[in-house]
Formats: C-alpha cells, sequence, structure tokens
C-alpha cells in the first residue's frame, strides 16, 4: 500500500470549503472523484485542515493510500488533466506510510490580503477585501504583536466552532503594505475556525480607530468574542504553506 503526499492549489470562490459537507459543493469531493476516474477505485483523502467556504489555498496538503501502482507524475499531470481549472495538484509524492497530514505538520502560514482603497478593483474582487478610507498602519501592528506566543484564542473563534481546546501557538503575524494592498501573513501551530479572520477583522477596527491595541490582552483574557471585530470575508485568506 502507498501513500501518496499531495500539495493542492486551488481558488475556492465556487467551493463550500474543502471538507465533504452535504450542503455544498467541496474541494475535496472534487479531488476524490478525479482520484476515483484516475484510478478506478473511490478513495478518502486526509488533509492537513480545512479551509471554509470561499477561502483559497497556494499549499494545502492532503494525502490517500492506494495499492496502483501508478507513477507520480499521473498523480499529478493525471489528476490535473481531470480536475477542474480551479484546483490543481502542485506536486505528488511518495510518502511514509505513518504520515499524517494533520497531525505531523508543525505549522501553517495563512495569509489574507487586503486592498485598501474605495475604488472597485475587478482584478482583486475575488482574492482581497477591499476597504476604503486610511488604517492605522502603526497601532494594526502594536495590536499585531499582542498575538505572538501560546494564548487562550476563545475570543477569536466561530460560534459552531468544535474544537476542544481553544488554546493555540503564533509564531509571527506580520503586516506589510505596498501601494493599496496590505498583506497580513499569520505562523501559527493551528487555527481556530474563522480564527484568523477575526484576527484580521479585530485588526481592521484597530486601523479604523475604533478599537485600540491594547484591546488583544483583553480578548485574550477574557475570551469574549463580542468584544472583537467582524469576521473578515473570506476571499481574502489563503492558506499559503503547511510546514512538517
Amino acid at each position: 500500500m502507498r501513500t501518496i503526499k499531495l500539495t493542492i492549489e486551488y481558488e475556492g470562490t465556487n467551493y463550500a470549503g474543502w471538507q465533504v459537507q452535504p450542503n455544498g459543493l467541496a474541494v475535496q469531493q472534487v479531488v476524490e472523484d478525479a482520484l476515483a476516474r484516475l484510478t478506478g477505485d473511490r478513495v478518502r483523502v486526509s488533509s492537513s485542515g480545512r479551509t471554509d467556504s470561499g477561502v483559497h489555498a497556494l499549499g494545502m496538503v492532503a494525502c490517500f493510500r492506494t495499492e496502483k501502482s501508478l507513477p507520480l507524475r499521473a498523480f499529478s499531470d493525471g489528476l490535473n488533466s481531470i480536475l477542474p481549472p480551479d484546483i490543481a495538484i502542485r506536486e505528488a509524492e511518495e510518502a511514509p506510510a505513518a504520515f499524517n497530514p494533520r497531525r505531523d505538520a508543525k505549522a501553517k502560514l495563512y495569509r489574507y490580503t487586503i486592498l485598501n482603497t474605495s475604488r472597485r478593483s475587478p482584478l482583486n474582487r475575488l482574492f482581497a477585501w477591499r476597504l476604503g478610507g486610511e488604517l492605522d498602519m502603526p497601532s494594526m501592528v502594536e495590536a499585531a504583536g499582542h498575538f505572538i506566543g501560546e494564548n487562550d484564542f476563545g475570543a477569536f473563534r466561530a460560534a459552531n466552532c468544535a474544537a476542544r481546546t481553544t488554546v493555540r501557538r503564533i509564531d509571527s503575524m506580520d503586516i506589510s503594505r505596498e501601494g493599496d494592498i496590505i498583506t497580513i501573513d499569520v505562523v501559527g501551530s493551528g487555527f481556530l475556525k474563522n480564527m484568523v479572520r477575526i484576527m484580521v477583522g479585530t485588526l481592521v477596527e484597530i486601523g479604523r480607530g475604533k478599537l485600540g491595541p491594547e484591546i488583544v490582552p483583553r480578548l485574550l483574557e477574557s475570551g469574549d468574542r463580542r468584544l472583537a471585530g467582524v469576521t473578515a470575508p473570506p476571499q481574502g485568506l489563503c492558506l499559503v504553506q503547511v510546514f512538517y
């Protein structure tokens, strides 16, 4: 039995997230259907995590097990000839039998993109949150520093998050600007449902002067979601890389 590790890129606009679910078409389902056509067998693809509806990925890591002796190129180029244009296999490689893409992950890098202009941008509309008005970048950077370390992120998760513990580790949170594009890169051990999007929404409220940077330690201490900012829209978020 072989274990095949896939690195998958996808545009999440047309999908109800990564995980197979009854209320919409998921990326996982499309990949599994393509594998069934390629191998003639139904296989279950396990992943390094989930992405929400409308969220993108540059480096989602997943794996499956197969007895087929197809060359690795069949699981990259072959799958790509079957998959729709908004999903692609970037790399296929052999992995140890015990490889678990979720359990073995050391950290993940998510990137959130903000288009800070009042003018519409058709080319960016599917990949950024457009915000008019000036944002206070130094205050946002100051606030971001409070997220670093191991903390209880109960105030930064969706109401229907099913995680058993809300403690997570954030290794870095870098904010940069080039022209109208603001990029927020977050590296951490793992993330709760909507966690990055609520963190970004809170930073935006701070950038607008509606909250102060000192709200972040208060939120981490209180766990009160009501005090945090809005949940940023999904199209600005992308899973860039999973580290092993």
